[in-house]
């Protein structure tokens, strides 16, 4: 484990991050080393409209000795406008202990509540280990030149905020040394090679060895091979690896490790007031491949580090949404209900998943949606925090295992369906080792609901609806083979119930005339226009997918499936009337100069402007190096002309 630090501890932690901004509620999340007093004022200087609100009212939940996590909610009538808000600490404004915080010549921090999504930045998978730039640090820039009403009304974050399967090795011993000094929560485990936290820490297997201590599940104990016939017939245990990333010699694993990752990949407070950097520069382990890879990993960390004063600006500006995909638990989360029925029948899985949930719910859900959570999760939650037992954790967790509301809906114009397709799962009934469908019968009629007589609307799926058939039929096959775990073969077509279900939401005569579709996942950006073809007045779907933020898919390999993908599923290709997406004719985007490619793949964030009518104004990406590139709208095609 990280030798304690002596440096004094910054009050501020991380944040503020605008979260829900509506006309009737605001909520600012932040991070801090002491309970939080003092006011904030929020306030239009436009219109005099002010309101003053008392901190010590506010929510606020202890996680450590030196650290708490704070959601401060606004409630009233507000009109749209530009408001500033001002956060006054026993120390001071927060502005003025920390001036970084401000955009331009901005004297105060400022917010456009709009009530509109016309104007969205979008996107997921920012991994603070892979070679590749920040886009988010390159949206922060062209924020930070933007005045307030050129600022885009909202910024969406689809998955993967985290990788807490993929840790760099530096960042890891970042963590620890984070958990050290602010004294964040210990805790027991159960049926794990450690039994407890600070015995995890201390392990020979900490670094680069955590699959000797990540959970296996006894497969005898699974129905099927309880059965007298199979116990005769094979007779021998046989464990099985939970956890399936291929990167998981790092994953995060005690509730402590989730609130560090956090905190560091949130704000640049820690990491400069502490010199993490300088402090995580030397490799622990004496093994020579190792510290090869600690040293590439140190410099990727350090360019990422670099770029977190502009995002954690940026954060304090734009009301931002945010939904949990895979690695922000780990990879392959609930993929088939064999792997579903595992982790949540072995008591140490169960425990780093549910951990995984839990910060996911302080530093992401609980903005999103503060009221969706009610008084006995509250009640939960407090028990936790001022006593952290194993017992109050199990209960906690088990709450939070129970919870069916994660999805949600902003009150906004058109107003964003944000999909939880994690949670609420289409379990296959043939086949534990199915991929299962990404949304079950009743979360899909509860989303049919929630579009009926609609004229426009933004779906956000983390994984897109329609994606690419070749990699899509990749996933397939592998499937068959009973391996689908090993190319992470989930995609809406994937299950037969789920994907035909979702076609006819889409043909039902009372759903929207245009869907806008954003999404991420799969760490390459692309743009497709979608009508039915057999009907004249079908609605209109645009499929807009943007990752990653600092994500890429290998190369050579992405070029060799989109041009396999023109070529087998090319518009008079036969192969197209053998999908699901038979019905449908898909006219592929091609980004501004390139004629063969439809794909593009570089750390990016999503940019889409629409009309009034809800369709795309302007569909382009910001790369991580500043470069946009321009999806252009594609002619009206005859459907013979469309794949």
């Amino acid at each position: 484990m990280s030798p304690k630090t002596t440096l004094s501890t910054p009050f501020l932690l991380a944040g503020p991050i605008v979260r829900k901004c509506t006309a009737k509620q605001v909520a600012i999340w932040l991070a801090t080393s002491k309970p939080l007093q003092g006011q904030c004022r929020w306030w239009n200087s436009q219109t005099g409209e002010t309101m003053t609100l008392d901190l010590t009212t506010v929510t606020q939940y202890q996680v450590g000795t030196h650290a708490w996590v704070v959601l401060i909610e606004l409630n009233g009538d507000f009109a749209t406008g530009f408001y500033h808000y001002q956060i006054s600490t026993q120390y001071g404004d927060l502005v003025e202990l920390y001036p970084e915080l401000k955009l331009g010549d901005e004297s105060a921090l400022t917010v456009h509540l709009s009530g509109e999504a016309n104007y969205v930045m979008h996107g997921s998978c920012r991994n603070p280990g892979d070679p590749c730039k920040d886009a988010l640090a390159a949206a922060a820039r062209k924020v930070a030149h933007q005045s307030i009403a050129e600022r885009p009304h909202l910024l969406m974050m689809s998955g993967d905020q985290i990788y807490a399967d993929h840790v760099a090795g530096p960042l890891l011993a970042a963590i620890h040394r984070v958990i050290d000094t602010l004294g964040l929560y210990q805790e027991e485990f159960t049926q794990a090679p450690v039994s407890n936290s600070a015995e995890l820490y201390a392990s020979a297997h900490c670094y680069y060895g955590r699959q000797a201590l990540l959970p296996h599940f006894d497969t005898s104990q699974t129905p099927l091979r309880r059965s007298f016939l199979y116990r005769t017939l094979f007779g021998q245990k046989k464990e099985v690896a939970v956890f399936t990333s291929t990167d998981a010699d790092n994953h995060l694993i005690s509730f402590a490790e989730f609130v560090a990752m956090y905190l560091l990949v949130w704000s640049p407070t820690l990491w400069q007031e502490w010199q993490l950097l300088d402090a995580v520069k030397d490799c622990p382990t004496e093994q020579n491949a190792q510290r090869a890879r600690w040293e590439t990993e140190w410099q990727h960390i350090h360019d990422f580090v670099e770029g977190l004063h502009p995002v954690q600006a940026m954060l304090a500006h734009l009301p931002t949404y945010m939904m949990f995909d895979d690695h922000d638990v780990t990879d392959d989360w609930n993929l088939t209900v064999g792997w579903e029925y595992a982790a949540t029948t072995q008591p140490f899985a169960r425990r780093i998943i549910g951990n995984a949930l839990l910060t996911y719910w302080l530093f992401q859900g609980w903005g999103n949606e503060p009221n969706r959570f009610d008084a006995g999760f509250h009640q939960h939650m407090a028990h936790f925090c001022s006593s952290p037992t194993t017992e109050h954790h199990n209960r906690l967790i088990d709450s939070l295992y129970q919870f069916e509301q994660w999805h949600y809906t902003t009150e906004t114009t058109p107003k964003m369906i944000v999909l939880d397709t994690r949670t609420q799962r289409w379990r296959s009934e043939s086949n534990m080792n199915k991929p299962s469908g990404l949304m079950d019968w009743e979360a899909l009629m509860e989303f049919q609901q929630a579009i009926l007589n609609q004229d426009k609307v933004l779906i956000v799926s983390p994984a897109p609806i329609f994606g690419v058939k070749f990699i899509e039929a990749l996933q397939r096959v592998m499937t068959w083979l009973g391996k689908p775990l090993m190319v992470d073969a989930e995609n809406w077509m994937a299950h037969p119930g789920s994907a035909n279900t979702l076609l006819s939401i889409f043909t039902h005569s009372r759903t929207p005339t245009n869907f806008v579709i954003l999404s991420g996942d799969v760490h390459y950006s692309f743009a497709y226009d979608i009508q039915l073809r057999s009907r004249k007045s079908s609605p209109n779907i645009f499929q807009i997918t943007c990752s990653g933020f600092k994500n890429q898919f290998p190369e050579p390999l992405l070029t060799w499936c989109d041009y396999a993908d023109g070529l087998l599923y090319g518009p008079r290709s036969p192969l197209n009337w053998f999908t699901k997406r038979k019905r449908l004719k898909i006219r592929k985007r091609h980004p501004q100069g390139k004629h063969l490619r439809h794909l593009v793949n570089h750390a990016a964030i999503g940019e889409l402007t629409l009309h009034p009518d809800g369709t795309p104004n302007m569909v382009a990406i910001l790369t991580s190096e500043g470069k946009e590139v321009m999806f252009p709208a594609t002619k009206a095609a005859h459907p013979s002309e469309s794949s």
